[in-house]
């Protein structure tokens, strides 16, 4: 049980490192830097610089792998050959998956290092899907959300692969991350069902119902900051890199996002003082607030301080890490409660 937890943990830290990296390429605007999925222009290792995407006579190519054809447009090789001193185009056909055909090498290797992050993560994952069958007869539920923790990365690398065949469509983005979460969940489920010991606490109906509607508003504040974060990458396409400009102008997503902040603040700070009052043990929730005053910081630094460097990937990677702690908290209420009814039964 002890290495299976410790396992557990690694895959916990790995997932969101994974989820750092994304919004680090979410903020450089990198991902599109591999336009084909699982390679990166058709090669293991991708290009260093654009000399290499160009056609090169008596040159060994692979099925698959990717040259830029005047500057504009991508073509991927029909098979193996080696090219004639000429460009063959029976060689060749336009890559049709998207008409996005830019190469900037360094969008191109924080995409790689992402995609690279990910695979690692997978890694643990796996290992502990095979692990847990031993655990079935002992406790079910532990080999089943191992397996579909297994199960979701396999869904969330699908999904990876449609956000870029699709050039970034939004909404794939936004069930990127919510599938990013429920692997989150599945993983901190694995970590509590495997704990030997349990601290000293109170199971409290309404404070458990508050929760759940705190955890519920979270997904909600981070699918809308998905929104908010498009609309702002539409804006720097549109004009530049004016920051001042992008929230100039703001849709309604973002008025939503910013009014439901204070909601989320006002349910959790209340959710702080019930523990307090009754003292109920879950010490995790100040974890919480501590984690929605840094969200409210950076927000406010994001909108009158033209996002400051780094501000994006830290709002978001904050708001995933608040949502793991008010999950495990859920956890810890739920095994209360289970001990309740165990002791009337």
């Amino acid at each position: 049980m002890k290495n299976f937890r410790t396992i557990s943990k690694i895959a916990l830290v790995q997932i969101y490192l994974v989820i750092i990296a994304g919004s680090v390429v979410r903020m450089t605007g990198s991902g599109m830097g591999c336009p084909d999925w699982p390679k990166c222009f058709g090669y293991y290792i991708p290009p260093t610089h654009e000399s290499q995407l160009l056609f090169k006579p008596d040159h060994s190519y692979k099925k698959g792998m990717m040259i830029l054809l005047y500057s504009e447009q991508f073509m991927v090789a029909k098979k193996d050959f080696i090219s004639t001193k000429i460009y063959d185009d029976n060689n060749w056909e336009l890559y049709s998956t998207h008409d996005y055909a830019i190469y900037n090498p360094l969008h191109t290797w924080t995409e790689y290092i992402n995609r690279l992050i990910g695979a690692f993560s997978g890694l643990p994952i796996l290992i502990l899907g095979v692990w847990s069958l031993w655990f079935f007869k002992k406790n079910k539920w532990i080999a089943v959300i191992a397996l579909l923790t297994l199960f979701g990365m396999g869904f969330q690398a699908w999904l990876g692969k449609t956000v870029v065949d699709s050039n970034l469509a939004p909404y794939k983005i936004t069930v990127h991350m919510v599938m990013a979460l429920l692997i989150v969940a599945f993983i901190l489920y694995l970590i509590f069902a495997t704990k030997t010991s349990f601290k000293l606490q109170k199971y409290h109906s309404f404070f458990n119902t508050l929760l759940v509607v705190g955890i519920v508003l979270t997904l909600i504040q981070i699918v809308l900051g998905t929104q908010v974060r498009q609309f702002v990458d539409e804006q720097t396409k549109a004009m530049g890199y004016e920051k001042s400009l992008w929230l100039a102008q703001p849709e309604l997503d973002f008025y939503i996002h910013r009014s439901t902040s204070i909601l989320v603040l006002a349910i959790n700070g209340y959710l702080w003082f019930i523990n307090k009052k009754l003292n109920l043990g879950y010490k995790k929730i100040n974890l919480v607030l501590s984690c929605i005053l840094l969200e409210v910081f950076s927000g406010i630094m994001m909108y009158y301080f033209d996002f400051p460097f780094l501000s994006q990937p830290l709002h978001l990677v904050i708001a995933s890490i608040l949502f793991g702690i008010q999950m495990y908290i859920l956890l810890e209420i739920l095994h209360q409660k289970r001990m309740i009814n165990k002791t009337i039964a």
